[in-house]
């Protein structure tokens, strides 16, 4: 007895596998549009039949099977209509397929079976209606189980083969007649029914090719190609999600950002292949921070970004952090070449308050920005003091936007002394704004927000002018120096907007200076490198400001058309140890064998002056040769001191 059910099922799971990859899922749901249907039509079929033959044929076959088949047809309509086959599993869906074909040969052969039956009742009227509610049933099973072939067939099959064999058997010619037509419109709808089910097995397939190019687009237009790290799309998009899932909701994350220190002088200095070797390996790195709950991504260039559960508290979100970049401060070997790039960490961690991504992530990069300032190598974690620090910042942004720059901005100036002489050899313009709503707001803030918001440029313009009608009432012998924005070096309109004022202005180019950073060189060194040779070309001196604090310093020295060297004041710290005074007369050598002239800022004390002259220092700046003061003052100044040098003469 197990074999041929054994059989049966096998034939059955056999016909029901999906073809080219189609799956049950799609059938099912395909079908739950069309199988409710098909039970209401043979519900209604089953009960005129049985209305026709009521006073004709038993009860048993009038009332009870009618009544017993048409309450299977409900509870499966029912149960097809409160199916959700995306909710099921393949094998599960599977499962649902096979149960129906069963079913679908119970019921073609309980339903012909009693047709058939009936047709010994009554005259050729309710034979006629038995034949039709026959074809009616072959039909309406061939539409509806379109998309699950093999039931179709075999309900076509069984349906038919019974009705056939009792319309030949009858003798009659009528009978025999409706067998014959019925079995040709079978026959073209069986065709017609494989047709458009491989029709629709080729549009699910194509489908299937289709998201799966569709998903290996995504997947390539969310990863960078260098690193094979999630890109800054995916990082955005993960970032959304974690602050908008409700299951988050409440739940602490926090965002990172990192940023290779000293990255850019490799690239200058061993070329982009070597360059993107080294990003190439940070990413390697840094995917092994990658977990379930860490998202490691490459925002661009040489910043990264990570989003990771802090379920565990800021603390120890911050300690992973320092970990990354403990791990990308490693020494890479590229061939022959062994690059050491530092790495440091902005940290932000999601609370009530911030659950906005643009939020989020200006407070990474802004804790980010004090790292590289303060805290190079690690990892800073936003505070209530970096809060303060923005509001204070945003403060003084709103009140430039405001400002009546000029009337409010003035120029200070401190004298530069030249050593040989006693006298004033340059003087340093340095700006000084007094806010209405702020008060005196010093320069490197005012700076910073000039660069942040776009208005360095004007400012920029503004000083300088004022600077050159200035530098017009000083003594023809003193020089005029005059800070750059590392902005406006990188802007062309600017730098020719420079050369017109210096033009416009009549005060000889050749007293003026301008004193550039570091900084204002490592944004674009080819740019940069133009720029100082234009202005140059006019008879312009260029010096490099804060000599020794940056991390390539002497091969921009040697790269570049300066004119002044200015020694930065941090080695005057240690002026009075052996090591200070080595670097200093290191420094001063140097500027003596590129023929350019040597500063030394930072001059406090008269020892620190005493050991400057000492190593050969022409020229020094500080508080103690003079701080920065009113035009007015300077000149009443230089006018005591060259009576002064009178008088000893």
């Amino acid at each position: 007895m197990n074999r041929p059910k054994h059989a049966l099922s096998t034939l059955i799971a056999a016909l029901t596998k999906s073809p080219r990859g189609l799956t049950a899922i799609r059938q099912l749901a395909e079908l739950q549009k069309q199988v409710p249907s098909l039970y209401g039509l043979l519900s209604v079929n089953a009960c005129a039949l049985a209305a026709t033959h009521y006073a004709l044929a038993p009860a048993i076959l009038t009332l009870g099977i009618p009544a017993v088949v048409i309450s299977l047809c409900l509870i499966r309509g029912v149960h097809w209509l409160r199916l959700r086959p995306e909710t099921l599993s393949e094998a599960q869906a599977v499962h649902h397929l096979r149960r129906t074909t069963v079913l679908t040969i119970f019921f073609s052969i309980v339903f012909v079976v009693w047709a058939m039956v009936l047709t010994g009742f009554g005259g050729p009227y309710e034979q006629g209606h038995a034949a039709i509610f026959v074809a009616v049933t072959v039909i309406a099973c061939i539409f509806c189980l379109t998309h699950l072939p093999v039931a179709a067939f075999l309900v076509t099959g069984i349906v038919m083969s019974v009705f056939l064999f009792c319309c030949v058997t009858s003798g009659n010619k009528v009978f025999l007649a409706i067998a014959a037509n019925t079995a040709f419109v079978t026959v073209v709808m069986v065709r017609t029914l494989n047709t458009n089910y491989r029709a629709f097995v080729d549009l699910v397939a194509s489908q299937a090719v289709a998201s799966r190019l569709s998903e290996e687009n995504a997947r390539l237009a969310q990863t960078d190609s260098l690193t094979g790290l999630p890109n800054r799309r995916y990082f955005f998009q993960k970032l959304d999600e974690a602050i908008r899932s409700p299951s988050e909701a409440g739940a602490p994350f926090a965002l990172a950002i990192f940023d290779l220190d000293r990255f850019k002088p490799i690239n200058d200095t061993y070329g982009h292949n070597v360059g993107d070797r080294v990003l190439a390996e940070a990413g390697r790195r840094l995917a092994e921070f990658a977990s379930a709950d860490v998202v490691v991504t490459r925002l661009g260039g040489d910043e990264f970004g990570v989003i990771l559960r802090a379920s565990e508290g800021a603390a120890a979100a911050l300690a992973f952090c320092d970990g990354i970049c403990t791990a990308l401060q490693q020494p890479t070997r590229i061939g022959d070449i062994r690059v050491v790039t530092g790495c440091s960490g902005g940290l932000a961690v999601s609370c009530k308050a911030t659950r906005d991504a643009d939020a989020l992530f200006d407070r990474a990069d802004y804790a980010l920005y004090h790292s590289k300032e303060q805290r190079r190598g690690a990892t800073t974690l936003f505070s209530q003091e970096h809060k303060d620090a923005i509001h204070a910042e945003q403060a003084v942004e709103t009140a430039l936007r405001t400002a009546d720059l000029a009337a409010e901005m003035v120029l200070h100036y401190q004298p530069i002394l030249d050593t040989e002489t006693g006298r004033i050899a340059f003087v340093e313009g340095l700006a000084r704004w007094t806010s209405p709503s702020l008060g005196q707001v010093g320069p490197d803030r005012f700076i910073a927000a000039a660069e942040r918001c776009g208005m360095i440029h004007t400012v920029t313009l503004l000083l300088l002018r004022k600077a050159l009608a200035d530098g017009a009432r000083l003594p023809p012998e003193t020089g005029l120096s005059f800070n750059l924005s590392a902005h406006d070096l990188a802007s062309p309109e600017t730098v020719l907007a420079i050369l017109a004022a210096v033009q416009g202005s009549g005060f000889d180019p050749r007293r003026l200076t301008l004193e550039l950073t570091e900084t204002a060189l490592m944004r674009d060194f080819d740019h940069a490198k133009a720029a100082i040779t234009a202005l140059r070309s006019l008879g312009i001196k260029i010096a490099l400001d804060d000599f020794g604090t940056g991390y390539s310093s002497l091969g921009y020295v040697h790269r570049l058309p300066l004119d002044k060297i200015k020694i930065d004041r941090s080695f005057m710290v240690d002026i009075n140890t052996d090591r200070g005074c080595s670097l200093i007369s290191t420094i001063l050598d140097l500027c003596r064998n590129l023929g350019l002239d040597g500063i030394v800022e930072g001059i406090e004390t008269q020892a620190q002056l005493d050991v400057a002259r000492r190593h050969g220092s022409r020229y020094v700046q500080g508080y103690h040769i003079g701080r920065p003061m009113p035009l007015a003052a300077l000149l009443q100044r230089m006018d005591h001191d060259a009576g002064a040098v009178r008088r000893r003469a």
